[in-house]
């Protein structure tokens, strides 16, 4: 599976929502993304990537954009 792939369905599983609505989400977007679905996504990251987020990126995870900026420092490309 390519990495995009695995992005798109970490959020896809934490939040319950189509790949259509992907692009553009971001944290309290929808009533899913909230503090424990916010958490959620993180252990779904961190599961997929085999990696363990710092504080300060966990904190910053703020849409689905910057996440793949976010995980671009852990080594996972989306290209």
């Amino acid at each position: 599976m390519e990495q995009i792939q695995k992005y798109q369905n970490a959020f896809i599983s934490a939040f319950q929502v189509d790949e259509e609505k992907l692009e553009g989400l971001s944290y309290q977007s929808i009533t899913e993304w909230d503090s424990v679905g916010h958490m959620a996504l993180v252990a779904e990251l961190e599961e997929a990537f085999s990696i363990q987020l710092e504080m300060d990126d966990v904190i910053e995870l703020n849409s689905f954009e910057k996440g793949k900026e976010i995980l671009a420092k852990y080594g996972v490309s989306m290209s």
